[in-house]
């Protein structure tokens, strides 16, 4: 059920998973896949400005793009696998979107599996996304 993620499976399973429309080319397949590298650059902003700078609003229509096209469970995991490193700033954005699963399973070539509920959320996030 839960395919291993790892570098060299990564990009069959975006293309397998993959649901942008019946004219989707592969130009705006790619153009989806590269929203991940936007989403590491707002977060990596965020973090350069001491967690005072983050176009969450940006950052959010990035992330409901993904679990679109994706659907809600493989976004999800396309987004953990990249980004697990900066988790608590991309949790909060994922339950606000009911797109967090339980765990994450099978990831980088592991084969345990990851509670979400132990992950922490940054605060700062939780606030801005409150104000919603």
């Amino acid at each position: 059920m839960h395919d291993p993620l790892t570098e060299e499976t990564l990009l069959l399973y975006c293309m397998k998973h993959y649901d942008g429309g019946f004219l989707a080319t592969t130009k705006d397949f790619q153009e989806d896949i590269d929203r991940i590298k936007y989403i590491k650059k707002l977060i990596t902003r965020y973090k350069d400005t001491n967690r005072k700078d983050l176009k969450f609003r940006l950052l959010m229509n990035h992330l409901i793009i993904l679990t679109n096209v994706f659907t809600p469970q493989h976004g999800s995991r396309i987004i953990y696998y990249h980004l697990h490193s900066d988790f608590d700033i991309i949790k909060p954005f994922l339950v606000v979107i009911n797109c967090l699963p339980d765990k994450y399973i099978n990831i980088h070539g592991l084969d345990n599996s990851v509670d979400t509920d132990t992950i922490s959320m940054d605060q700062n996030v939780i606030n801005l996304l409150r104000q919603l």
